[in-house]
């Protein structure tokens, strides 16, 4: 586990010290080493927080930058160094498939080399696909060259859920996707990017296996796929029906209010792309979006959060106690003994962390609690969306904001075991007593 997290600590720090050189910078000039700290970290968790605008502020040298870290955060270090040690032709010890097996979440050790491979050659491939369709609407929009670029940038940060993008220099700075709101086919394109890249690896692999046979899948792919689905509608609906009057959509034409909640929906876990003006967002709206950006994605993928997996546990763990049910199930499955303990530990982890920070930041900042809030979740979700406070944090709420964004990415199990200790607890010989709890 120390291993891991040293691994994304060393890429964030050469990220930085890269941002920090006169060619990242378009002015010619050395971006404070802070900036560059953040920007590296949100690049490297895959966040799209940024302290400048991505696309005016940094040169292709420093944007390429922050494209390598996205792409290796994305699919993980331990990934690209497994395929490095492939490619060279090394033996893989086993010391090594269990530090990839931890990064990835994988279920066993066996097969973890192929999977490996696997997921290299399935993020390339799906990138590249993506890149070419959005392309077609890139290359007449920005010229050819410029649009290549630019297809490729947006499709690897849609793939990997990072939420970077170069619009600044056409639609404005921070802009975002706001320029391209009512074009479906751009629209559509991320989507499935997006929501591809939040599905998982493994559960890629088995809809390959099972030729797509809902049926036929393992236990947590069908819990992936139902879970992804409901809260990407139920999450669409919801914003259309607390926006459309008098939030984000206000005044839009029905289409684009149809695909800019389905768009906010699905980029909130944990994308950070976004189509409309998210200052315009109402209270409930906010609030909203704080509930899917916690939920994020799926259990080894590119995306954040407390995964969709953790959140059917705990729910379903609610519906057993209601029912008087000893075992979890799902699916005509049951689910192994102590998993409701460890999606409990995940959730409090997350809030805990979220609602410290977002105390602290409110207090130093003198901003409002449900701004503050959705900043804080974005980054610990690693999602990147923002209200706009964050170009103007200063630097102890910057430190804040990167520290969540580092445990978000590494995972909030890994980042509690690197700090404990290494000895197996041994079993307790204390008295029992009952404890009456709700």
């Amino acid at each position: 586990m120390k291993f891991i997290l040293g691994g994304y600590c060393l890429i964030i720090l050469i990220g930085t010290l890269l941002l920090s050189l006169p060619i990242a910078a378009r002015d010619g000039g050395c971006t404070p080493v802070t900036d560059c700290l953040f920007t590296a970290t949100s690049a490297t968790c895959v966040t799209g927080l940024v302290r400048y605008d991505t696309y005016t502020h940094w040169t292709m040298f420093g944007q390429l930058v922050i494209l390598g870290m996205i792409q290796v955060g994305g699919i993980g270090f331990m990934t690209v160094a497994i395929m490095i040690l492939v490619l060279s032709g090394r033996r893989i010890g086993l010391g090594q498939r269990s530090l990839m097996q931890n990064s990835i979440s994988a279920p066993q050790i066996g097969g973890i080399v192929r999977m490996t491979k696997f997921i290299a050659l399935g993020t390339f491939a799906v990138e590249g696909l993506g890149a070419a369709l959005l392309a077609f609407d890139f290359i007449p929009r920005f010229g050819a060259a410029k649009g290549i670029y630019f297809s490729a940038f947006h499709a690897v940060s849609a793939f990997c859920n990072a939420g970077f993008d170069l619009m600044g220099g056409t639609t404005g700075e921070f802009s975002s996707l706001t320029g391209l709101e009512g074009n479906v086919y751009v629209n559509l394109v991320l989507v499935s990017l997006i929501f591809v890249g939040g599905l998982g690896f493994f559960v890629w692999r088995d809809l390959v296996q099972k030729r797509g046979k809902f049926r036929k899948l393992a236990l947590q792919s069908k819990m992936v796929l139902s879970i992804s689905v409901c809260l990407v509608l139920l999450g669409a609906l919801a914003l259309f029906l607390t926006e459309r009057q008098h939030g984000m959509m206000a005044g839009l034409p029905l289409k684009n209010q149809i695909l800019s909640g389905l768009f906010q929906s699905v980029s909130a876990r944990t994308a950070g792309f976004n189509s409309s003006d998210l200052a315009a967002l109402t209270e409930p709206g906010v609030f909203l979006m704080v509930c899917l950006m916690l939920i994020g994605g799926s259990t080894g993928s590119t995306a954040g959060g407390i995964k969709t997996t953790t959140f059917w546990v705990l729910c379903v763990s609610i519906s057993a106690t209601f029912r008087r049910k000893k075992n979890i199930e799902a699916f005509g499955r049951r689910m192994e003994e102590g998993i409701t303990r460890t999606a409990s530990c995940v959730f409090m982890t997350y809030l805990l962390l979220i609602v410290g920070a977002t105390v602290v930041i409110s207090a130093l900042e003198e901003l409002p609690v449900l701004t503050v809030l959705f900043e804080a979740t974005s980054a610990m979700a690693t999602t990147g969306l923002t209200l706009g406070i964050t170009p103007g944090l200063g630097m102890t709420s910057k430190l804040i904001l990167t520290f969540l964004m580092l445990c978000g990415r590494v995972g909030s199990i890994t980042m509690l075991l690197a700090f404990s200790s290494d000895k197996k607890a041994a079993g307790s010989r204390l008295p029992l007593e009952k404890v009456q709890v709700g």
